[in-house]
């Protein structure tokens, strides 16, 4: 009976790591698409980062820095996960990156149009099966796009 036990909350568990895996890859996209759209050429000003109305990440009106951009999959009401906004990486290239790094290494201001936004997003993920030891694995996901505008 304990061996079925441990066998049913085990698949359990997976499919709870599957799903926030699945979502933190939606987040990933969905961040990368927001600064795609939001280059150095999108509007008017920068944003502020007041929170006032036309400022921040909230906002659809002005060029996204890094922090908008962490903050806005941050801010996504994923069910099920929390993703903090420090484990959200921003990154600009001017040409196609040769790997995938696993060092985050923010990139500031070369959100120019052509280049490529990469977004990464980490989740801690904690496994708790009955009777096992709680073990936490880091569920990761990449998404890059060409920055539109």
């Amino acid at each position: 009976m304990i061996v079925l036990l441990i066998l049913i909350f085990g698949v359990i568990e997976v499919s709870w790591a599957v799903y926030s895996y699945h979502l933190v890859a939606n987040a990933a996209h969905e961040g990368a698409r927001y600064a795609m759209v939001r280059g150095n050429s999108w509007a008017p000003a920068s944003c502020d980062g007041s929170g006032s109305a036309g400022s921040g990440w909230t906002s659809s009106r002005c060029i996204a820095s890094s922090a908008d951009i962490a903050n806005y999959v941050a801010n996504r009401s994923l069910p099920g996960v929390a993703i903090n906004a420090s484990n959200v990486c921003v990154q600009y290239f001017a040409t196609v990156p040769a790997s995938t790094s696993t060092t985050c290494t923010p990139g500031g201001t070369a959100n120019s149009q052509g280049n490529i936004v990469q977004v990464t997003v980490s989740y801690p993920f904690t496994l708790n099966v009955v009777f096992l030891p709680p073990k936490t694995i880091s569920i990761s996901s990449t998404s890059q796009m060409i920055i539109a505008q």
